[in-house]
């Protein structure tokens, strides 16, 4: 089981993991991508799906 780090996420980054979310899913392809439009860490979108409740789909690295 992994352990979860309490990470602060920047409210850009927040309101774009919602406006990317589809019925409460993002899939792993469009969180990647999300991370380089936004510039920051992919765990930083993942932390940010966490904190919203948003469940990451077909993930193709393990990386969520």
């Amino acid at each position: 089981m992994k352990e979860k780090q309490n990470i602060s996420v920047e409210p850009r980054v927040l309101e774009a993991v919602k406006q990317a979310a589809v019925g409460g899913r993002l899939t792993c392809t469009a969180a990647r991508r999300l991370a380089g439009e936004l510039n920051v860490p992919v765990r930083l979108v993942g932390a940010a799906c966490d904190a919203l409740g948003i469940k990451i789909k077909a993930c193709e690295l393990g990386c969520f």
